[in-house]
């Protein structure tokens, strides 16, 4: 009886690896051992900076809220404050999108949440 190898698994498995990994530098994109290494924490990475993505755009939506609301005589944690106390339930995207590409009205959400 001959002997069983599974060649055909082997061969596909490797593929799989060696097709996430083009791209890559030197052996990273052609030999399987390194390029397996090389996928597998590149995937940690992906993982982990999807989530950490989230943080930096919000760091970024409070930088340009903040920096709209002082244009208008207020400051990020007073217009927070007076949003919050207003009730007026706009997230931190919305403002941003309201700073950046209209101006006039996010003027008028800073009197709002002024008054």
């Amino acid at each position: 009886m001959p002997r069983a190898k599974n060649a055909v698994q082997r061969k596909k498995r490797h593929k799989k690896i060696l097709k996430q990994a083009r791209g890559y530098y030197g052996a990273r994109s052609r030999l399987f051992r390194t390029a397996k290494e090389a996928v597998e924490r590149g995937m940690l990475y992906n993982y982990r900076d999807r989530r950490r993505r989230r943080g930096e755009f919000r760091r970024l939506w409070i930088t340009r809220i903040n920096a709209a609301a002082r244009l208008n005589g207020t400051s990020y944690s007073k217009l927070m404050a007076g949003l919050k106390s207003h009730n007026i339930e706009l997230d931190r995207k919305m403002l941003s999108d309201l700073a950046v590409r209209e101006p006039s009205a996010f003027s008028e959400v800073v009197k709002a949440s002024a008054n």
